[in-house]
């Protein structure tokens, strides 16, 4: 497992070593359509990613790891306007560190932090998910979540979203398969420039896959924000 975690961070540094900038420090060369277009992009990238099956953690239940999340961006355009002397990524990268926390009746908590690599931005998110079927032997579980997460970094841009989901998931010996759908809504703001807020309510599509390996956990994880997907892996323990 150490070793998955240290190849999962040399991927998200080689990632960044790629790609050039997400400095967001041009947002006053778009016009308001290109900035609808970035908050998009941004509404793709940054909301909260399940990266965990819907059955309950249990009261004594943890789950923790480091995760990336890479989303090819659909309007690279927009944001080479938004960045300043650099060249755009094409898929964003996205490396998080993240806990969940098993609660009683069927409750859990989790929180993730990121420091979006070569752009300055710091992504806060948390979530609360509460199994309303537990699953077992026979039966999936379903739950459902309430997720936020908000950047911090850009002085030029205020982000946030709020989602909405429902999971179902069945464990099959070492493997639980797991699928949602929900709700993403952004809220992107410029700090001292004539752009209108855009308010964006998008639709949400996920599944994956969660390995228990004994010693360690892996997720695979694929999602569809709008029109705009995003594949992630997690490495960690779940217990």
């Amino acid at each position: 497992m150490k070793r998955i975690l240290a190849a999962l961070g040399l991927s998200v540094l080689g990632t960044g070593a790629m790609a050039s900038s997400f400095e967001l420090t041009g947002l006053q060369n778009l016009s308001q359509a290109e900035f609808h277009q970035l908050a998009q992009d941004l509404g793709a990238a940054l909301s909260y990613k399940p990266l965990e099956p819907a059955d309950p953690l249990g009261i004594t239940g943890v789950d923790f790891g480091a995760a990336v999340s890479l989303t090819p961006l659909a309007n690279t355009s927009a944001v080479q306007k938004a960045i300043s002397n650099s060249t755009v990524f094409s898929t964003l990268p996205v490396p998080t560190l993240r806990i969940a926390k098993g609660l009683p009746y069927n409750v859990d908590v989790g929180a993730l932090y990121a420091r979006v690599p070569s752009s300055g931005i710091n992504l806060y998110g948390g979530e609360l998910k509460w199994a309303v079927l537990p699953g077992g032997i026979a039966l999936p579980a379903v739950a459902l979540r309430a997720d936020v997460t908000r950047i911090n970094g850009v002085n030029q841009l205020g982000f946030e979203t709020i989602g909405a989901d429902v999971s179902i998931s069945k464990g099959f010996l070492f493997a639980t398969p797991y699928l949602g759908v929900g709700t993403v809504h952004s809220r992107s703001a410029t700090a001292g420039l004539a752009l209108t807020q855009v308010n964006l309510t998008q639709g949400k599509v996920f599944a994956g896959v969660d390995l228990n390996l004994g010693l360690g956990n892996l997720v695979f994880e694929a999602d569809s924000t709008g029109s705009i997907r995003t594949y992630s892996f997690k490495a960690g323990m779940r217990f």
